[in-house]
């Protein structure tokens, strides 16, 4: 199995007792979320950036994979991550935001969670015709490389598999349906211009969470992988500052 160049796990390890869980998204690649996985290792914290299992190779390794596989990839890497850390925190972009979430419902010892333009509602009339769709058409176009940013690119693949899909809305269903299990501080970012992920999943996302401290933060200047687009230091210089004021 050949990783594409920039599909690789991350890890950084420092002395801190707070780690950081920086989780990517479906179809992307673990380059999307590596510049804040840097940017927090420089603010001092141990962060582990795991790879999503058939993510990083080829798109139709996305269809032999369920989404209780990606729950298992980011278990491990939790644990990983406690090896060296006592105060832990997870931010995701897009489905890696559904991870983070569903991290928070079933470990409330997590101290917070970070998700960005994360996905828990869609409103595409195709969504409910994939568990059919997928026996009959293998992938559909590509949703990747959402950016206003005309520099940067993000590697991801080409196609969508409609297996995978079909185990993404899996997923989300089960994270939506336990999201007052949330009781952990909560930031949200979210873009005002996202073509992947409907506006309105930050405004539900804050609604139906139970955490006391919640806040929501619009992205003017980005687009879905907003993490590697204008808004990526603000995310980072906000998220550093989140983390710092939850750890006591």
């Amino acid at each position: 199995m050949e990783l594409m160049k920039g599909a690789e796990p991350f890890s950084f390890e420092n002395e801190s007792d707070i780690g950081v869980l920086v989780l990517q998204g479906f179809t992307g690649t673990t380059s999307s979320v590596i510049y804040l996985g840097e940017c927090l290792a420089k603010a001092g914290f141990n962060v582990e950036g795991p790879r999503l299992s058939g993510h990083g190779t080829k798109w139709q390794d996305l269809n032999n994979v369920k989404y209780e596989d990606w729950i298992g990839d980011v278990e491990k890497a939790l644990e990983k991550l406690k090896k060296r850390a006592s105060k832990i925190f997870v931010s995701g972009l897009s489905m890696g935001g559904t991870l983070s979430l569903y991290l928070a419902e079933t470990h409330p010892e997590i101290k917070g969670v970070i998700p960005i333009n994360n996905a828990i509602l869609f409103h595409d009339p195709r969504i409910p015709l994939l568990p059919i769709l997928k026996y009959f058409i293998a992938s559909t176009p590509a949703i990747g490389s959402d950016i206003k940013d005309p520099s940067q690119k993000e590697i991801a693949y080409d196609r969508t598999p409609t297996r995978g899909a079909a185990e993404m809305v899996k997923l989300v269903n089960l994270t939506r349906k336990n999201l007052s299990e949330v009781t952990q501080p909560i930031l949200i970012f979210k873009s005002k211009e996202d073509h992947v992920v409907p506006f309105d999943n930050a405004e539900y996302t804050l609604k139906h969470v139970s955490s006391k401290d919640k806040k929501l933060i619009y992205l003017e200047n980005s687009y879905h992988v907003a993490t590697m687009d204008f808004d990526k230091d603000l995310i980072c210089e906000e998220t550093i500052k989140f983390i710092n004021s939850h750890s006591d």
